[in-house]
């Protein structure tokens, strides 16, 4: 089935299921501990094994030598692979970037370069100890202030430029230009990567913890020189992934080659410092942005420059995209670096690009508005535009930017804030207030399902697709449910594994609306195989309520017509090019209160608020918990995370939990998030849009933005910790 053009009226025109408050359908199975996790699948296979990883010490350079035999004399030890072992295997370029395994090169530091299989993980862990690995060592570069300063005037190759932007910012009434500095940050997911192989029969199955399917069943069969066919892949439930799942990891390789040379079933956990070297995170970044604007405050010149490091072929941390679409401005200069480190590979964490971008955008704009006079509100309401800025003949589907806005600072008493920075006391606590605007693309991917109608009327959903704790298995069973005229108790849903029809996996923001696309077009399959069981030849004269099917006078239950046996239907939704004649995306408006203790310096979060414009919203309860979290990740941008690098020696030193901060529940004051709920055709056949990523982007710099209003010190290096604004606080 193909979505060709814009969704007209529909059965979500008028819902019984979706779009109303739900509690997650995997709720009871979660809060009781019985949610199969990778590595709690004890009973996927008989016999497992641990395996432990080694990993290399060095960032870059050649192994010469691994010593393993006091490894295999080690009590418990059954089998060891090695890097060198194995040689050189090919890697999957289309997904990932750095070597998983194999060759004597270590391309990064705690690249994977062997596992050791025993009977437990303590055995496993203290025999990986015993091996010693010589290396051939290459001194590399890990210093991306000194790569900026040697691009930061190369504007040869921007990834856009419209008008004149030098002339349009040199003839500006107000002007802004400044530097802004995110860190490497980490996804820091509950749940590390884990996986569970076992062979059978040339076949290899693996029970992982992963966001996309199908990609990671191809690049394990490329990676292993397997044909696809053979490899399968189950991930039911994930503790979190934020992106660093969506690819194929050296969890999977490691535990598959165990299971391989041990010939029995392996499994693999990495630990933490592993999950934070050796699997992907987000880059850091220098961004530099100039604003030229009129006087009434419409913006003539905007450019946004910035660099991020990344492992040889990759593409970094993308911070320019949104200031491609967000705000008007005739003249516009958008240039990306990129700055080639063998440090860990950077890759996709929760809202790629814009989360990082916005950080420094949306402190640039508050900056304008101030050197503007205006309410900083009124500046992003000023340069709203409903038509792409680059490409003034694209318009976008639907754009309530500034309903967010209005929406959200009326909910917030935005016009009651601290209007002067510095100004406001409470007791103790000096009070500030911030806000940010929030875009975020919300594309679309081709999504299949199969549906099977049980003889006793319920409902069974298949799809690949998978469930990082966004809802997933909630909101389709709400649109499956609502397809069909069955109570949500009637219909059950099967994720994550390879044998079901392939659907868009976790990631992008694109899940929920191409995932709900793909079941909607299942049923509708489902109910042409129902019309022809009962003998009717037109579909549309059917209609699907209260667990039966009515055509005219005649009633009949859905377990009637599969009393006979089960009636199974699979089909797919395919998005064409016309979803691309308009930009579709979402966007919020963040609003944040803070206090900052005038003795101290301590920041406490006392109330934030989201405004979000996301389409039709498929569950208000699971949407709101994805907004909240995003929320609180973005808390943990602007005040505590920091992936550090060591620059000499070119790894993370910030690798665990301890050293890498990220926000607790006492963090985190009360939080609210308003819905516009509008409908966008364009989007998919529900009129839906993704909201998961949208809650992060921005939050950060209306922390930020908050803190300079409660303190007047402008902090532009992230996290905003207290050695960068403490020695000049106001005098207590």
């Amino acid at each position: 089935m193909e979505f060709n053009e814009p969704a007209g009226e529909n059965v979500f025109d008028d819902s019984k299921v979706v779009g109303k408050p739900t509690p997650r359908v995997d709720g009871p199975l979660k809060v009781s501990g019985r949610a199969p996790y990778a590595y709690e699948r004890h009973d996927a296979a008989e016999g497992q094994l641990v395996g432990y990883p080694v990993v290399s010490t060095i960032a870059q350079g050649r192994i010469t030598n691994m010593d393993t035999e006091a490894a295999l004399n080690a009590p418990g030890v059954v089998a060891i692979v090695t890097t060198l072992d194995t040689g050189e295997m090919p890697i999957p370029s289309d997904m990932n970037v750095a070597p998983l395994f194999g060759g004597a090169e270590v391309a990064h530091y705690h690249q994977a370069i062997g596992v050791v299989v025993a009977d437990t993980l303590e055995q496993a862990r203290a025999a990986a100890a015993l091996i010693k690995v010589d290396y051939d060592v290459t001194k590399g570069s890990y210093d991306l202030e000194a790569a900026w300063q040697e691009k930061r005037e190369d504007r040869s190759d921007p990834v856009s430029r419209v008008g004149d932007f030098e002339a349009a910012f040199e003839a500006a009434e107000v002007t802004l230009d400044q530097e802004y500095r995110t860190p490497s940050q980490s996804h820091a997911m509950m749940e590390p990567h884990a996986s569970i192989a076992a062979w059978k029969d040339g076949k290899l199955t693996v029970w992982t913890s992963n966001q996309m399917i199908e990609w990671t069943r191809q690049a394990l069969a490329t990676t292993l020189e397997m044909d696809p066919e053979y490899v399968r892949i189950d991930s039911p439930f994930i503790g979190g992934g934020f992106g660093s799942k969506l690819f194929l990891r050296a969890d999977s390789v490691l535990a598959a080659l165990g299971a391989r040379k041990a010939g029995r079933p392996v499994k693999v956990m990495l630990p933490r410092p592993m999950v934070m070297n050796n699997t992907t995170h987000r880059a850091s970044t220098i961004q530099r942005i100039r604003i030229g604007a009129q006087q009434d405050g419409k913006i003539t010149a905007i450019a946004h420059e910035a660099i991020s490091h990344t492992f040889p072929g990759g593409d970094g941390e993308n911070a320019i995209s949104q200031t491609q679409k967000f705000y008007a401005g005739e003249n516009r200069l958008i240039v990306k670096h990129l700055a080639e480190m063998h440090l860990p590979e950077a890759n996709a964490m929760r809202a790629p690009g814009e989360a990082a971008g916005l950080m420094a955008l949306e402190i640039a704009m508050d900056e304008m508005a101030e050197k503007l006079g205006m309410d900083p509100v009124e500046f992003r309401a000023i340069n709203d535009t409903q038509v792409d800025p680059e490409d003034p003949d694209k318009p976008f589907s639907e754009r309530h930017f500034v309903e967010c806005l209005n929406q959200g600072s009326e909910a917030f008493g935005w016009g009651d804030r601290n209007a002067t920075p510095g100004e406001r006391r409470d007791g103790n606590w000096l009070i500030g207030h911030g806000m940010a605007g929030a875009y975020r693309g919300s594309p679309a991917q081709d999504s299949g399902a199969r549906v099977r109608l049980q003889p006793d009327g319920r409902l069974i959903v298949e799809t690949d697709m998978t469930d990082i704790g966004t809802g997933s298995y909630t909101i389709i069973a709400q649109t499956a449910a609502e397809t069909m005229g069955l109570p949500l108790d009637m219909v059950e849903v099967r994720l994550g594994d390879s044998d079901f029809p392939v659907s868009a996996g976790s990631g992008g923001q694109w899940g929920a609306a191409s995932s709900t696309a793909g079941t909607y077009a299942a049923c509708l399959a489902l109910r042409s195989e129902i019309a022809k069981k009962i003998g009717v030849n037109d579909t549309d004269s059917l209609t699907f309520k209260n667990a039966g099917v009515h055509t005219g006078e005649k009633q009949m239950t859905l377990a009637s017509i599969a009393s006979e046996g089960e009636i199974v239907a699979e089909y797919s939704m395919e998005f064409s090019d016309s979803r691309d004649e308009e930009i579709v995306s979402t966007f919020a408006a963040h609003f944040v209160e803070v206090g900052v203790h005038v003795a101290t310096g301590e920041i406490r979060l006392r109330r934030m608020l989201a405004a979000c414009d996301a389409g039709r919203i498929l569950n208000p309860i699971t949407a709101r918990s994805q907004v909240i979290g995003g929320m609180v990740m973005g808390v943990g941008a602007a005040m505590m995370e920091d992936l550090a690098i060591d620059e000499g020696r070119g790894f993370f030193v910030t690798h665990d939990l301890a050293n890498y901060e990220v926000p607790v529940h006492m963090d985190i004051p009360d939080q609210e998030v308003i819905f516009l709920d509008t409908l966008d055709p364009q989007s998919s056949p529900l009129k839906a849009k993704g909201v998961g990523e949208l809650g992060l982007c921005g939050v950060a710099a209306a922390v930020a933005n908050a803190v300079y209003n409660a303190t007047g010190v402008r902090v532009r290096d992230y996290p905003v910790t207290l050695d960068k604004y403490l020695d000049q606080l106001p005098a207590v």
